[in-house]
Formats: C-alpha cells, structure tokens, sequence
C-alpha cells in the first residue's frame, strides 16, 4: 500500500508527523487530494494544548487533525449520486448518521447518533496529502473560488454566516464585532458583502485591529475598556447598534456586545468557552432584545454560502496571513497557538 505522512496533535502544544496509508474508497467514499487545510481556534483550545475536548470535541489520539479542509476528488467508490473524480470541493466536517432529526435537517453538527464522526477529531482528517471523505459531506467549490477560500468556508465562514442569518442582518444595521480574531474577521467580511452599512469592532490586540483596518472591514475600531460602550453608543447617536456577534468567549465581551445593542436588537453568540454575567432585566428583558447561540452551520446553508461568496466576488482566503507546507505543519500550529497573526493555512502544492 502506498503510504503519506499526516499530521497529529500529542495533546502537549507539538505535533508529530506519523506514517498513514492512502486509504481506498469504499462505497459512496471519494479520496479527496488535499489542496489548503486551515487552522481552527477549537483545534487550540481543545486539542493542541492539553486535549481537553469532551463530546463532539473529543479528540481520538493518533487521528490526522484539520478539520478546515479543501481539495480534489481523485478517486470514487461505488454508487456515487452526485460527485465524480475531479470535482473540487469543500469538506463539511461533521460526517452524521443521516437519519437523526438534526441530520435530516442539514445539521450534522449537533447529530445525536454515536455514529457521529467529525473530520480531524474522530476520523482522519485534512493535515494530510488525501482525506477519505463520504459523499454526503461534500460541498461543491465553485470553479471562481480558490482552494484557501473553500477551506475557510469549511468551518469559519460557515460559523459566522449561519449566525448572521440568524440575526437577520441587512444594510439596515450597523454591526457590532466583538473580537477580531480570524472569526471575527470573517464576520465582517461576510457581514460587508451581505450590505450591512456600518461595522464597529472592539478588539485588545492592535496586530488585529491593524488588520482589520488594512482590509477595509471596520468603520470604528475600539480596544476594550471602562469607555467603550459610551464610545459604541456615541458613534451610533446614542442607541447602539442593531445587531451584534460577539467572538471573543469572554464575559466582558459578550456583556459588551447586548449592552451595546439597541431596543428590539439581536446578539449571537459564537466564541466558545469562558462565560458571561448581566443583569436580564436592564440588559435584554426591558430593551425586549434577542441573543442567539449559533454552533457552526448545515451543510444546504455551507453550499448556499459558497454560492454566494462567488457571486459577491468575495475571497475568504485574502483573511489567510500566512501558509506553511505540510513538512512545517508544527510552525503553523505554534503560530496559530500565539495568536499574532490572522488565519493560519497548511497548503499542498502538486
């Protein structure tokens, strides 16, 4: 059998290149030749450090991580309905059992089953040459999107997106981003080509700021602290905005993000972890405003987003800031794990 070098992460902030076979499709299984695979803050917080994920982020010791792949079919199985070799693609990350209430509705990510499987924490994933892939975790990357633009749609983009539906925003609202991470930045890029008219976003690190200001992604940039909500609300004509996301996962953060937001606003939350502390009835009840938590997204609204991201002629991949080859995969993850830097990718060249 022909073998490739993937990448596992120890659980002790290193990662190790291991030996793996190139895996054959069986039935309804493609082999995807991996293009770009990004670098997910959960993949920091959960596995690179300490693993210390639990349930759908339980990490199996010795399984290639990435869950942010993109690539090319080059091999198929039998009984394929749709994809066919040389397709190019985007890999939604959760495989689902398909017949739980969740997964009939698109929602892999929250699939009740013990069949369950997610890329690059259950099953291998796509810090490797290949992925064996199920068909029905396939997402079509349209012909004018690069392979780093599928890989953020892969997870990232496919996070804030799902939230931005949520809260409905439209060219109506000034947006509120609280924490400009790569998530972060990605909400606002998306937020931006979805018509929002005013972005505002609130971030302790000045490298992110700087970014964000250089790509063109915020009107009003504030760093945390005692003044920024009369700051917010200043800027707005004393309301506050009409919708916001917070990203940061700190308490500060997410209070920042209702008390900043208008009568009848909405607030979604993405950042994972940390916690949050406010008074209901002066903060959400009497302005009558509405917080939605948002986990990822369904795979019709992921190929609904890359659609979409193609014909606002938008590129995910221009929030990358830097790329490595596989054979310096433990850089990328140690860069990644510093946080000075945007978005992180391992790239595959032929």
């Amino acid at each position: 059998m022909a073998t490739m070098f993937g990448a596992v992460l120890p659980g002790n902030s290193t990662v190790e290149l291991q030996e793996f076979e190139i895996p054959e499709p069986g039935p309804g299984q493609v082999l995807v030749k991996t293009k770009a695979s990004t670098i997910c803050g959960s993949d920091i917080r959960c596995i690179y450090r300490e693993h210390l994920g639990s349930g759908p982020e339980a990490y199996i010791p010795g399984t290639i991580c990435g869950h942010e792949p993109c690539g090319q079919i080059v091999k198929t199985g039998a009984g394929m309905r749709r994809f066919k070799e040389g397709d190019r693609v985007i890999i939604y990350h959760i495989s689902g059992c398909g017949l739980c209430y969740n997964c009939r509705q698109g929602y892999m990510i929250a699939c009740s089953s013990p069949l369950r499987a997610a890329y690059g924490w259950q099953r291998n994933g796509g810090m490797a040459p290949y992925i064996l892939a199920d068909e029905k975790d396939l997402v079509p990357l349209p012909d004018s999107l690069t392979y780093l633009d599928g890989a953020q749609i892969a997870c990232g983009f496919g996070t804030v997106y799902e939230a931005l539906e949520k809260i409905d925003v439209s060219g109506d609202d000034v947006l509120l981003v609280v924490g400009l991470g790569p998530v972060g930045l990605a909400t606002l890029q998306l937020a931006r080509a979805m018509g929002v008219s005013t972005t505002i976003g609130v971030e302790l690190a000045e490298h992110r700021i700087a970014l964000a200001k250089e790509l063109g992604l915020v009107d009003y940039a504030f760093e945390p602290g005692e003044n920024t909500l009369e700051a917010i609300r200043e800027v707005t004509g004393g309301k506050g905005v009409e919708k916001a996301v917070d990203c940061s996962a700190s308490s500060a953060g997410r209070e920042l993000a209702i008390l900043a937001t208008r009568e009848w606003g909405k607030i979604a939350f993405v950042g994972e972890g940390g916690t949050v502390s406010f008074e209901p009835s002066p903060a959400i009840i009497h302005g009558q405003k509405t917080i939605y938590g948002s986990w990822v997204t369904s795979i019709w609204r992921m190929e609904d987003l890359a659609e979409r991201i193609a014909r606002w002629g938008i590129h995910p991949g221009d929030l990358v800031t830097d790329q490595f080859p596989l054979s310096q995969v433990a850089d990328a993850y140690a860069l990644m794990a510093e946080g000075q830097c945007g978005k992180v990718a391992v790239v595959f060249n032929d």
